[in-house]
């Protein structure tokens, strides 16, 4: 008998992508709505991608399986 397959986490494949070196990222949030008082300095700091520490990067693996 053929083995299961596992399901990905819905909530991390809306939030995660795996890199082409295969780290785990993220777009940053606090971009999409109230940016009259933020500064410009924080809007390019939030354009930037952040990166899934090493230590989580266990934990990504079991949440998307197939990326």
């Amino acid at each position: 008998m053929a083995k299961q397959k596992l399901k990905s986490h819905s909530g991390a494949k809306k939030r995660f992508f795996k890199t082409g070196t295969g780290k785990f990222a993220y777009r940053k949030c606090s971009r999409s709505h109230i940016l009259v008082h933020k500064k410009p300095s924080r809007m390019r700091r939030l354009k930037e991608t952040g990166y899934v520490d090493e230590a989580m990067a266990g934990q990504m693996k079991h949440l998307l399986p197939y990326d």
